[in-house]
């Protein structure tokens, strides 16, 4: 996270689940609110569920992902990363982080 511009850092959205359960240890240390969804709300987290539904196209659900080489997961996260989506235009989400980070790299010299 600490990489990220701070554009990107301003708050941190979270599904329900043990992931987080230290997020106030995480909010004193990156200064960055953590909000969560509310129980049976799939509606708050959209992005969330295309995301589900895309990684079980590789991963059927309950899948022990400890199965898979770290390359055989990067390379699943590099076609999901170049795969356009509606919500972004047609344009991935790849190259709408880029596109995301050339504006505020415009923005900040001028």
């Amino acid at each position: 996270m600490e990489t990220l511009p701070r554009f990107l850092r301003d708050s941190l959205t979270w599904d329900q689940g043990k992931e987080l359960s230290s997020h106030e240890k995480f909010t004193v240390r990156s200064g960055m609110p953590v909000y969560f969804c509310d129980p049976r709300s799939p509606w708050q987290r959209g992005t969330n569920e295309n995301t589900n539904g895309l990684l079980r196209q590789y991963f059927p659900k309950g899948t022990d992902l400890s199965g898979y080489s770290q390359a055989e997961l990067d390379a699943v996260a590099a076609e999901l990363n170049d795969r356009p989506r509606q919500t972004l235009g047609w344009k991935s989400p790849r190259y709408k982080l880029d596109e995301l980070l050339l504006e505020a790299g415009d923005a900040s010299t001028t």
